[in-house]
């Protein structure tokens, strides 16, 4: 079931006025994008030797970012502008979703810094702060259904802390341990908004589309991926986790199966969003292959972080962003563009390395050379989107109720 929104907007024909702080998405996606197109040149300053007194640094730091601050900055977006649709319920606005913002690039600053005790402090504190806001919301609201974002952004406050912890000295549990369990969590988020969405998006998009929802597969798909992450978190490895990863493969499958996604190639705001789930089958099977030592574990994590991650959150930021701000739901060749650059640095990034070895490092710069033009190109474009309240009313169909 679907959620109507109507926008209202400013009085007067062709005026409108600053409204970043209206509500969570506008902020934390712009704060995403900037930092996806960016944050190369801190990654390569690193490497150049530009910031000695970074706290995180190398692969960590990437990792660290990549998942903690890009992707945790959208799905904090998305959350808190869901959250009020779910709940009926005011989520932060104004100088308390200014002050989160704040927390969030004050996070992005420290970790480059020698200050490691408040690094660490104020990174773990922004996933708490975004879950208190979105669990106070659906509780005033009886949304009990959507408790479950709540537990993932306090799990994801403990992947963080397992980090950051490590990197202190304080605890011996590796910190790949906490970035493992912060990418299981993304991987259930993006199996169970992908199943909320996509079909919906699908349907509504493309008359005549049919796209179904089997309750047994999407039940299915869902409880494997939960296995899969118990089997990550007690160290379930070799045949039995790669037997479980090609199970899990399977399901999901035939889940983009019934969504049909061949009747979406000529509606690029629909299409994006298959070709961003398919990559999770892509990662499964290279999780299995990772698992009998057939390929890298660096093929599955980047199948999963590129592929699945950037190209939905790609395509999600800008169909979410049309919607709510009472724009119509048409791919122009800004969005095509994005949606290109991404699924191409994905290809490059996952599929070069496993077909040359050799061209490892040349696929690494391409890749980064296209996400990053991605994800600028989304900046210039939705900027006066996001920062300017629209200047009609219009109801758009923006997610399914909560």
């Amino acid at each position: 079931m679907a959620t109507l929104i109507q926008i209202k907007n400013s009085p007067g024909r062709g005026q409108s006025r600053f409204a970043l702080w209206d509500l969570g998405f506008r902020p934390f996606y712009l704060l995403a994008s900037t930092f996806a197109s960016l944050s190369i040149l801190v990654w390569a300053m690193q490497f150049s030797g530009l910031l000695p007194y970074a706290y995180l640094r190398g692969p960590m730091w990437h990792a660290h970012e990549m998942l903690f601050g890009f992707t945790l900055a959208v799905l904090t977006g998305f959350l808190l502008t869901a959250g009020q649709n779910w709940s009926g319920q005011a989520t932060p606005k104004g100088a308390y979703l200014a002050a989160l913002a704040a927390l969030w690039v004050a996070g992005r600053i420290l970790v480059l810094s020698p200050w490691t005790w408040l690094a660490a402090a104020v990174n773990v504190a922004f996933p708490l702060a975004i879950a208190t806001a979105l669990a106070i919301a659906l509780y005033r609201g009886r949304n009990r259904r959507n408790y479950f974002f709540v537990a993932l952004l306090l799990l994801m406050a403990v992947a963080q802390l397992v980090v950051h912890l490590n990197a202190l000295g304080v605890l011996r549990v590796p910190g790949w341990a906490g970035i493992a369990l912060g990418l299981d969590v993304m991987l259930l988020v993006l199996s169970v908004m992908g199943g909320r969405v996509i079909p919906m998006f699908t349907n509504n998009a493309i008359p005549g589309a049919k796209a179904v929802r089997q309750p047994w597969v999407e039940k299915l798909a869902l409880a494997l991926v939960l296995l899969l992450i118990a089997a990550d978190a007690t160290h379930v490895s070799g045949t039995w986790f790669a037997l479980l990863a090609v199970l899990a493969m399977l399901a999901h499958v035939a889940r983009l199966w019934l969504w049909q996604p061949w009747k979406t190639l000529h509606t690029p705001l629909v299409w994006v969003l298959h070709a961003a789930y398919a990559w999770i089958p892509l990662h499964l099977v290279f999780r299995a292959m990772a698992a009998m030592g057939w390929v890298s574990s660096s093929v599955a994590n980047h199948a999963l972080t590129v592929g699945a991650i950037g190209t939905m959150v790609i395509g999600m930021m800008t169909r979410t962003a049309l919607g709510h701000t009472g724009r119509k739901l048409i791919a122009t060749k800004a969005e095509v563009s994005c949606y290109a650059l991404v699924s191409a640095a994905a290809v490059i990034r996952v599929f070069v390395p496993l077909v040359n070895p050799l061209l490892v490092t040349y696929a690494v710069l391409l890749s980064a050379a296209m996400w990053s033009l991605g994800f600028a190109i989304y900046t210039v474009r939705y900027w006066r989107i996001l920062s300017r309240a629209p200047t009609s009313y219009s109801s758009v169909t923006v997610m399914p109720a909560g």
